[in-house]
């Protein structure tokens, strides 16, 4: 139950991208079409399970006994650049259809500063995990759970803007002004989330 309060309490009320404001980029530059806003959160969901796996061994059995923590940024950054670039390649050698779904969406998860966002908050055992000892297990949970709150605000989003390609808007407010606006009341939708995750604890009497 503990993990799927986790579930809970990361889509709706700490969403990474319209509570901890993560991954903004691509939620404004890849959100003109539910087509390739549902790409990019596929291929979200590859690198940020593999990176935080990654990135968490690093931290505790290299950065930290070593005392090398100021690295981390830096390492963590090279960490996610091969991932992708590694991943990349295999995918381009095992499954070539997979590959080309995926396409320019791959690349442009090295500058997503949600997949490093999570990464260092599983890392340093500070994320929101309902009071549960941080782990390796928790952290990869809250990884995943974390792609599907970036992906769905995500989608809808793109539906939203797809909506707004059709109707009439004053031309002083078309194009990324709107979408800022429309960003802004989405956000405001979702703190109506705030404390649900609260409330089915007590339910579930955790």
């Amino acid at each position: 139950m503990e993990y799927f309060l986790i579930f809970i309490s990361a889509i709706f009320v700490n969403n990474i991208v319209l509570s901890q404001f993560l991954g903004i980029c691509p939620f404004l530059g890849v959100s003109k079409k539910i087509g390739t806003a549902a790409g990019m959160g596929v291929a979200v969901t590859f690198v940020l399970t593999i990176a935080v796996i990654v990135t968490y061994a690093l931290q505790v059995w290299v950065l930290n006994p070593l005392g090398l923590g100021f690295l981390q940024t830096i390492l963590f950054i090279l960490v996610i650049a091969g991932l992708v670039q590694m991943l990349e390649t295999v995918l381009k050698k095992v499954s070539p259809a997979l590959y080309q779904a995926l396409g320019i969406f791959l690349p442009l998860i090295t500058t997503n500063c949600c997949i490093l966002g999570v990464s260092i908050l599983v890392a340093n055992g500070t994320y929101n995990a309902q009071g549960m000892e941080p782990s390796l297990l928790v952290g990869v949970i809250y990884a995943f759970c974390t792609t599907n709150e970036f992906a769905l605000p995500l989608i809808i989003f793109a539906g939203i803007r797809e909506q707004l390609a059709l109707a009439k808007i004053p031309e002083g407010m078309q194009g990324m002004s709107i979408a800022l606006i429309t960003a802004g009341l989405l956000a405001l939708a979702f703190m109506g989330f705030s404390g649900v995750d609260q409330g089915v604890a007590r339910a579930l009497g955790l």
